[in-house]
């Protein structure tokens, strides 16, 4: 039975999403929600040399309220690229796969783009890339040409967020819905039971590990874990807990 998921694409996020990744058949790439400031879409959370944590964050040209994701443009007003390698390059002392990640964010810092989303979903792909985990995805504002797609999205059947979720999961043959735990506050899953679909509610058991001389901070952004932690025993990790069913 296939599992589909599917979130906003985040920067760099923690290793809970990659874990809903992991555990789908098709990630949908919602790109078409409203951007939310100060949010996980120009952002995550890296440590912090002396303090427990900081942002690294990709500036954005101001737009008006209700502008989709996938039209917010970055700002190049500032030169943001070398800040945040400058942020990670407290790392080179103590992480030992520092070189590594920081192949990886400079090649994805450097993609040519000026929508924030574009970068977004390269990022994704390239960390599953060194992860070793599939990246099978549609992008909702190209859900019509999507390789996975079985049908259409009709949002004139749009009323309530419930009613994305179900229409997206039908569309793509989906008999499974997995859905991270704010999704307790928005499904209910006898709805979904209805349209006869299974909603999962993952709770992520959250990966611990050695940080050297830092104290360890849970749940920041996967170019930490990356740092302290081969891409094996990151795969390794997911394996473990992944769902069984």
């Amino acid at each position: 039975m296939t599992i589909s998921a599917g979130m906003q694409p985040y920067f760099f996020p923690y290793l809970g999403y990659f874990d809903l990744i992991y555990n789908s058949d098709v990630w949908v790439i919602f790109d078409t929600p409203q951007f939310v400031k100060e949010g996980w879409m120009n952002r995550n959370r890296v440590l912090h040399p002396t303090k427990a944590w900081r942002y690294v964050t990709v500036p954005v040209r101001k737009a008006p309220l209700g502008t989709p994701l996938n039209q917010i443009q970055i700002s190049e007003e500032q030169d943001w690229r070398k800040r945040i390698l400058r942020s990670l390059e407290h790392y080179r002392k103590h992480a030992p796969f520092f070189a590594t990640v920081m192949e990886l964010v400079e090649e994805c810092l450097s993609l040519d783009t000026r929508l924030l989303s574009e970068l977004n979903v390269f990022a994704l792909q390239r960390a599953c890339e060194l992860i070793g985990i599939p990246f099978d995805n549609c992008v909702f504002s190209n859900f019509s040409d999507c390789q996975f797609a079985e049908g259409d999205v009709d949002p004139q059947r749009i009323r309530k967020t419930a009613d994305w979720a179900i229409q997206i999961t039908k569309s793509l043959g989906a008999g499974v819905l997995i859905n991270p735990p704010g999704g307790h506050a928005l499904y209910d899953p006898q709805e979904f039971r209805d349209h006869g679909i299974e909603l999962i509610i993952r709770e992520f058991p959250a990966m611990s590990y050695s940080t050297g001389p830092y104290s360890f901070e849970p749940n920041l952004s996967i170019i930490d874990v990356l740092m302290w932690n081969s891409a094996q025993k990151v795969k390794e990790y997911l394996d473990q807990v992944q769902l069984h069913r």
